[in-house]
């Protein structure tokens, strides 16, 4: 049986050679490609034109942009305008974002969860072509809607999935969401209470977990040479660490660690800072929380993540690699 399987890019080469990976991905009968969207290197927005652009089946889907920093009516009528390139192909993956980047460009991230459902209820109902008056706490709108002067004027079907970390967000994307953009750098184990949390919120809907997507971001680094492998994922970790210690504690790294880590590590990390800080990432922690090692170790742990509830593996090639780690995960 196939599998669903979908590709993680991030901002770590050139842009064009990310649309030849998306076209490489839907030729081995990958599902998905996802476009981050992190630290201020490359938005979403633009690559995921660009993969629509260059691919016929594939679904593109942003992984993730915030609910922030995009006014409401422009963040449903960029949907809209992805979903003219690619109907019925275009995922829209939002998070809460975090600190202390939010901070920095001046935003303050309060009650984060009502910001969220104000959020995708508004774009929901934009997105099926209503028209919209909403006055909350975030969004005020009166009587606005999606004007269409070219294409189609049907509701459009763009699948609005939660990149939760937190419990209440999770039990909440459980409740409101199309589907839940599960985290990375996760032991596998840690889907066995995000799983829980979901079915909480789908219940409160009158809702199955099984109802809700629940695909997953997974760091993999695949190398013939296992050792190899290993130290690609180091080098992101350390970075990773000491940007979104949120998630290094979802990881139960200690805080010592996370701390010297980031007493070596700018913003952004050079070269030279993430070598000298990699060695502080044990290797029991590449093992536990990435998909590393030789073709069929990566596989082996992907398969651990689908095993406990994880819907299509989204891998985040790290290394370099990409073809190698596409040929891994081939279905076709």
């Amino acid at each position: 049986m196939t599998e669903r399987m979908a590709l993680y890019l991030q901002d770590s080469h050139d842009l064009r050679d990310g649309m030849d990976y998306a076209k490489y991905a839907e030729e081995k009968g990958f599902e998905a490609v996802w476009q981050a969207e992190s630290r201020l290197v490359r938005d979403a927005i633009v690559p995921m034109a660009a993969y629509a652009a260059v691919t016929k089946t594939l679904k593109v889907g942003s992984g993730v942009i915030n609910n922030w920093t995009r006014n409401i009516g422009l963040l449903a009528a960029t949907f809209l305008t992805l979903d003219d390139l690619a109907p019925n192909r275009v995922i829209c993956g939002i998070g809460a974002w975090w600190d202390p980047l939010a901070k920095n460009v001046g935003i303050e991230r309060r009650k984060p969860l009502l910001a969220m459902r104000e959020t995708v209820e508004v774009m929901r109902r934009l997105l099926r072509m209503e028209r919209v008056t909403f006055h909350g706490e975030f969004h005020h709108v009166d009587g606005i809607e999606l004007d269409v002067v070219h294409g189609r004027r049907e509701p459009r079907n763009v699948p609005i999935m939660i990149g939760a970390t937190g419990d209440l967000m999770m039990e909440m994307t459980g409740e409101i969401a199309d589907g839940c953009v599960m985290n990375y750098c996760v032991a596998p184990e840690y889907n066995d209470k995000a799983l829980e949390l979901l079915d909480k919120g789908a219940k409160k809907a009158g809702r199955k977990l099984e109802e809700l997507d629940r695909p997953q971001l997974i760091v993999c680094s695949v190398d013939e040479d296992h050792d190899k492998a290993i130290d690609y994922s180091k080098m992101l970790l350390c970075q990773y660490m000491a940007q979104q210690p949120h998630i290094a504690k979802a990881s139960g790294v200690s805080d010592d660690v996370v701390h010297e880590i980031q007493s070596i590590l700018g913003w952004p990390a050079t070269k030279e800072q993430i070598n000298k800080a990699k060695h502080l990432v044990p290797d029991e922690l590449v093992l536990r929380i990435t998909a590393s090692g030789t073709p069929a170790e990566a596989r082996a742990k992907v398969a651990e993540y689908t095993k406990r509830g994880c819907t299509c593996p989204i891998l985040y090639p790290v290394g370099g690699n990409f073809k190698l780690l596409i040929d891994t995960f081939a279905q076709k």
